[in-house]
């Protein structure tokens, strides 16, 4: 599961939380994973086993309580520029249009706007939300809010890109087309993805390797090379050697008590 030549590092990880009463919650426990650049990994697993808090431990956003994550050597020890996150729900700021949305981590960063025009005018066109530039948020689908999210997640050009269910509060149709999308832009742009989903057909569809999570404490009981070749297509989700890959995950979830 571990190699030391690895892109991205993660080694005993343990993360304990906390509550406001008092209570320790342990989310992670000896968690162990390496991924090498450009990779497109999901992650599965049940409700509460700490995918998501790896998401945040990867940014820097959280510390660990035990173990290290590195990215090319580094520890990760604070929140790192060279990320992007996508979240469940697109977090835009509903007064600002699709351009001030997109630019809006360039002025957090307070990086020349100007620069980065061209930049967001390639993302809008990559996404096909051409001719969107000046609609506000409530103007928008939700499938067209989540482009934006993703245009938003790229406009620094990140080397990671972070992405917690971005697809889960969308309809089954909007969730595929948007699933192909991602895979183009991922095969374009050529970043690091690691994609957190409850969905295990959308982990196979989209992942070259799913990562599978046990329940609380989490930690990771089997990787699952995906050997379906590229570009993926929809109609593979039904042929026999998908299917067998979303029994051998479901299996893996649900054998792990």
């Amino acid at each position: 599961m571990v190699t030391n030549n690895a892109f991205m590092l993660i080694k005993d990880l343990r993360k304990e939380y906390i509550t406001r009463s008092g209570e320790k919650v342990l989310a992670l426990e000896g968690t162990n994973l390496s991924i090498t650049e450009n990779e497109f990994i999901t992650v599965v697993g049940r409700s509460g086993c700490g995918k998501s808090t790896l998401l945040k431990l990867i940014a820097g956003i959280l510390p660990p309580t035990r173990g290290e994550i590195s990215i090319k050597g580094m520890v990760v020890n604070e929140p790192r520029k060279d990320v992007g996150m996508v979240f469940q729900n697109p977090v835009l700021l509903p007064w600002r249009n699709v351009w001030k949305n997109i630019l809006f981590p360039i002025e957090i960063m307070r990086l020349p706007s100007e620069q980065y025009r061209e930049k967001a005018k390639k993302l809008i066109d990559l996404v096909g939300l051409s001719g969107f530039e000046n609609k506000v948020p409530r103007e928008l689908s939700g499938g067209m809010q989540q482009r934006v999210s993703i245009c938003r997640s790229l406009i620094h050009d990140p080397n990671i890109l972070l992405m917690d269910e971005p697809f889960g509060a969308l309809d089954a149709m909007t969730r595929d087309e948007l699933g192909l999308e991602l895979t183009r832009i991922w095969q374009q742009e050529r970043k690091t993805v690691i994609f957190v989903t409850h969905s295990i057909p959308e982990a196979v569809f989209l992942g070259d390797r799913v990562v599978v999570m046990s329940p609380r404490p989490g930690r990771v009981v089997k990787i699952v090379p995906v050997n379906l070749r590229r570009p993926r297509s929809i109609d593979m989700e039904f042929t026999d050697e998908f299917k067998n890959y979303v029994l051998e995950i479901r299996e893996s979830i649900y054998s792990h008590n």
